[in-house]
């Protein structure tokens, strides 16, 4: 059997076709003395914003689940928040299936290795297949213990209980579409994915209504609509990954060692995601310990920070596919050139994001709360959002620039590292409560402008442009 990343066909692929139409050369001296070519702006954000909407889609539906079932009680209400946390927990765990996938197929695709890219689909999906089935068996039937790890009332478990029973079954839908992303994405293709998200979002919310209001049938209608919608959108991916497999005559039997590579990445992600949960956790456990009102104003900036990072993280998407197909085409310089013009246009946006933020922290979080301690508090944590707009932003487009070079390793032991940098922060703000959520936004601070730090230390060496041929 042919090794999987061994060249099929003698032209480059059609993604990579329309990509290598689209470039342009900006005078930057290559390898060979020649110009390097780098997209143009227009192809940067013709990636990366189908990218943001794919991205927005999940916590716009969140929203609407939470208005719908917010109007059947607490109870309920509850239940959803806490399964949510369960699911979202398992689910975030299994990025790496994205993100490998984005970063391998975009190398080939950039070599010119159509069947070779092909060929990494079924070994991803051979790992998406297991592990989606484990973890639904583990939600299935460890629904209840689950739900009493993260605690609630005897009523609020039991909502979760059956809300995690039904929607659990939907986890191995949702890995395969995780894979259908990686592929679209590594192709250059962001506009296929929004268009399913979409799709199968816009029929989630309807069904929604329909069995929780028309059936009556509360948290357990919610659940099934979960299943419904995301059963289509993998379904959908998958019928398009088939195709692809097919179109290319790609081998399906398992490949050993393409499928050490998933597993490398999986473990090396695995404990990068863990690491960026750790820290988010002991963020909230910090806030928790000086007071209720200071945990409720970290909440409202922790929730404008996560919306505020999907327009920067969809540029890291967009450096993911770039960057990994410039590599393949050997074209170091290029590669660094597109990686160096995605972090200023990150930087440009964080700066942006930065003045927005500083001047509505005080009318942001009127829009969620009326006590005046908690709008106190809040106010100052998003000035402190805002002054770490800017490495966050360089952070974020500089993981997705070592994403696309497959360079997963060094971005573990970066989280990890930054992840060090912080606790200092945190044991002191614990045992000085006074210092409130200033103490505790600047550790934040320093959190993100570390990983930005070694990341652009990383990106300036030449270490990281050879780890996507590994």
């Amino acid at each position: 059997m042919r090794p999987v990343g061994e060249a099929g066909e003698a032209g480059v692929g059609a993604g990579a076709e329309t990509l290598a139409r689209k470039m342009r050369p900006v005078g930057e001296a290559g390898e060979a003395g020649a110009e390097t070519p780098v997209v143009s702006d227009k192809v940067i954000w013709g990636l990366a914003l189908p990218a943001l909407g794919t991205l927005a889609i999940e916590p716009l539906y969140r929203l609407a689940d939470t208005a719908i079932i917010g109007r059947l009680g607490t109870v309920p209400l509850a239940g959803l928040a806490l399964a949510g946390t369960v699911l979202s927990t398992l689910v975030f765990l299994c990025g790496f299936l994205t993100t490998g996938t984005t970063a391998r197929v975009a190398f080939l695709t950039g070599r010119g290795a159509d069947r070779g890219a092909a060929e990494v689909v079924p070994q991803v999906l051979w790992v998406a297949g297991g592990l989606g089935l484990l973890l639904a068996a583990v939600t299935v039937g460890l629904a209840r213990p689950l739900a009493q790890l993260v605690g609630g009332e005897p009523a609020v478990i039991d909502e979760a209980v059956t809300y995690l029973r039904i929607s659990g079954l939907a986890i191995p839908m949702i890995l395969v579409a995780f894979v259908g992303n990686g592929w679209h994405r590594g192709r250059s293709d962001t506009r296929t994915p929004l268009a399913i998200v979409v799709v199968a979002n816009v029929l989630n919310v309807v069904l929604d209504l329909f069995l929780v209001y028309g059936l009556d049938l509360g948290l357990a209608g919610s659940a099934i609509g979960t299943l419904i919608g995301q059963t289509v959108a993998g379904v959908w991916f998958l019928t398009l990954l088939v195709r692809a497999v097919v179109h290319h005559h790609a081998e399906v039997r398992p490949h050993r060692a393409e499928l050490t590579r998933i597993l490398r990445v999986a473990r090396q992600m695995g404990l990068r995601s863990a690491g960026l949960l750790a820290t988010l956790a002991l963020a909230t456990a910090v806030a928790s310990r000086i007071s209720a009102e200071s945990l409720a104003g970290h909440q409202i900036a922790f929730s404008v920070f996560l919306f505020l990072a999907l327009s920067v993280d969809a540029l890291a998407v967009a450096a993911q596919a770039l960057v990994g197909t410039a590599l393949g085409r050997s074209g170091v310089d290029e590669a660094r050139a597109v990686g160096r013009r995605i972090i200023r246009m990150g930087v440009l946006v964080g700066a942006g994001l930065s003045v927005v933020v500083l001047m509505s922290s005080e009318v942001v979080p009127r829009l969620f709360t009326e006590d005046v301690a908690v709008i106190d508090r809040a106010s100052v944590a998003l000035v402190g959002l805002a002054i770490l707009q800017i490495p966050a932003a360089a952070a974020f487009v500089l993981d997705g620039v070592l994403e696309g070079a497959s360079d997963f390793g060094f971005l573990q032991w970066a989280l990890l590292g930054a992840m060090v940098a912080f606790a200092p922060f945190a044991v002191v703000v614990i045992q000085r409560p006074q210092l409130g959520l200033a103490g505790l936004w600047t550790g934040l601070f320093v959190w993100v402008s570390t990983r930005a730090v070694l990341l652009g230390i990383r990106f300036r060496g030449d270490a990281w442009t050879g780890r996507a041929a590994m």
